[in-house]
């Protein structure tokens, strides 16, 4: 099915939940649709948004410009057990094409290898993983800008009493925007290029087979390349639970409390609370309800408003409605809340934007893992900076083979 604009972080959304409250337990290859003897596959292949985009560089008004757009996305999982550990990877290749406007053509690729070792009262686990992308990094900037990430993390976890866990992480990632990268005539490279560690201790009680509920405490900091303007310390705390793929509710939901403090006295701090919630429900073999929610910091390239607290949800249902025929229908809001430097007059004091998707399709299932759909989407911004302000409308069809 075509699919929202990814951000962040966004993940639709990008998701800035702590990786706290992880879980060191045994992958499901259950789906898997390919085995070589001890190796399982799962290769799937999209061909995303087939259409027309109304507004391909988020323009406002009469400056907008349309263009003839897809992207084709391979993917595949894989799980492969050795002795008593199981090795992990993905990866997948994003080709974004445009007919006429080649500069927002791209390649983008994202791969992840991990080990788990699940042992009797031990069990570890560590990850690896890249990014190397052309595309918008989130709802704030509308360039296509080329950066790399690439993350480490590591998880070791005692079984304590039957059913109760203590645990210690450590996540390590570095974010670099590609030199030459701008927006608004702002160096990206040199505002937003950084390396956030983090440590997290973790207790986590299997309240059922299908259930987990933990509690975390971390501290984490940000530093900047070039921009040590944005350098940060934070604390978190937090309560997630976590639902295994074969629930009725699959995904987890966190809540939990950040104290963001830049290292600069002429920043703001922030307080309060921080949220990543990913969940579906299927109640009837025919009906899917998906509910997202993310609430945290994000930084900004903007050096007069260093960052700002992105607070959202997204929302969507699908619905079989007869024989081989589906429907689907969503909507999110996030709105992004600015934060002013104390040192400078703000001529934008507490400047909100707010970024609102609607959308919805029909789709076609060819046997049971091929589907082809049509979807229209319309996108707006909402800003007291005109020239942040846009609409945009997609409609197109895609096919997926495999998920």
């Amino acid at each position: 099915m075509m699919r929202a604009p990814r951000a962040p972080a966004a993940a639709l959304f990008l998701l800035v939940a702590s990786s706290a409250g992880a879980q060191s337990v045994e992958p499901n290859t259950e789906n898997a649709r390919v085995r070589v003897g001890p190796l399982a596959l799962n290769p799937t292949i999209e061909l995303l948004n087939l259409g027309i985009d109304t507004n391909v560089f988020n323009e406002p008004g009469d400056q907008k410009k349309r263009d003839f757009t897809f992207t084709l996305s391979p993917r595949t999982e894989a799980w492969l057990r050795v002795g008593r550990a199981w090795l992990t990877g993905s990866i997948r290749e994003d080709i974004l094409w445009y007919q006429k406007y080649d500069t927002e053509r791209a390649a983008n690729t994202y791969g992840t290898v991990g080990v788990l070792l699940p042992l009797n009262r031990i069990s570890a686990a560590a990850n690896v993983g890249y990014l190397n992308s052309k595309d918008r990094p989130g709802f704030e900037i509308d360039s296509r800008s080329r950066r790399r990430e690439s993350s480490v993390s590591g998880t070791v976890e005692v079984r304590a009493l039957a059913r109760t866990f203590f645990g210690v992480q450590g996540n390590r990632k570095v974010v670099t925007f590609n030199e030459g990268e701008t927006f608004l005539n702002v160096d990206l490279r040199q505002e937003l290029n950084r390396t956030t560690t983090e440590g997290v201790v973790t207790v986590r009680h299997q309240l059922t087979p299908l259930t987990s509920i933990s509690f975390d405490a971390g501290r984490s900091q940000d530093r900047f390349s070039f921009s040590s303007l944005r350098d940060s310390t934070s604390t978190t705390a937090g309560v997630q639970v976590t639902f295994d793929p074969a629930a009725l509710i699959k995904g987890s939901a966190r809540v939990g409390y950040r104290n963001f403090k830049p290292d600069s006295a002429n920043l703001t701090s922030y307080e309060g609370s921080v949220a990543a919630v990913k969940l579906s429900y299927v109640p009837l073999a025919t009906t899917k309800f998906d509910l997202q929610i993310a609430r945290d910091v994000q930084y900004s390239f903007d050096v007069s408003q260093p960052f700002y607290l992105q607070t959202g949800f997204g929302a969507s249902i699908s619905q079989q409605i007869f024989g081989p025929v589906d429907v689907i229908a969503g909507l999110s809001r996030f709105s992004l809340a600015y934060r002013e430097r104390v040192d400078i007059l703000a001529l934008l004091a507490e400047r909100t934007d707010t970024v609102r998707t609607y959308y919805g399709g029909v789709g076609y299932h060819v046997g049971p893992t091929l589907r082809i759909g049509v979807r229209a989407e319309k996108q707006e911004r909402v800003s007291i900076v005109l020239p942040r302000a846009y609409e945009d409308f997609r409609i197109g069809m895609s096919v997926t083979y495999g998920t």
